[in-house]
């Protein structure tokens, strides 16, 4: 079995992780296949993820998001690229994102 391991810092707080972290959860849903738990905590939440092949859990804090997952067989011959896949989207989801002008007022 292949296992992977990725970290990410971040300087959010807890709520505004926790918006990532729902939104990861409902791409990977949408995009995967994958069967997600979300379990929120004090001091961090969980997001166990499944599906045939895949078993994992993403822990969410304050100041970092870790997600261990194993990767069965089959997938494990594919593990550059699904890793490199989460990192990607982790990242987009971790990019600030530019701030919105406001519109000119109507006269």
């Amino acid at each position: 079995m292949a296992q992977l391991h990725i970290r990410r810092e971040h300087s959010l707080s807890l709520a505004a992780a926790r918006k990532i972290a729902y939104a990861w959860a409902e791409h990977v849903e949408a995009e995967f296949d994958m069967e997600c738990t979300y379990e929120e905590g004090t001091h961090g939440d969980h997001v166990t993820f499944t599906r045939s092949g895949v078993k994992g859990v993403l822990h969410v804090t304050s100041d970092h998001f870790d997600l261990d997952a194993k990767l069965g067989l089959l997938l494990g011959a594919f593990k550059d690229r699904i890793e490199a896949e989460i990192v990607r989207n982790l990242d987009e989801l971790l990019a600030p994102k530019p701030a919105r002008k406001k519109a000119a007022a109507k006269k």
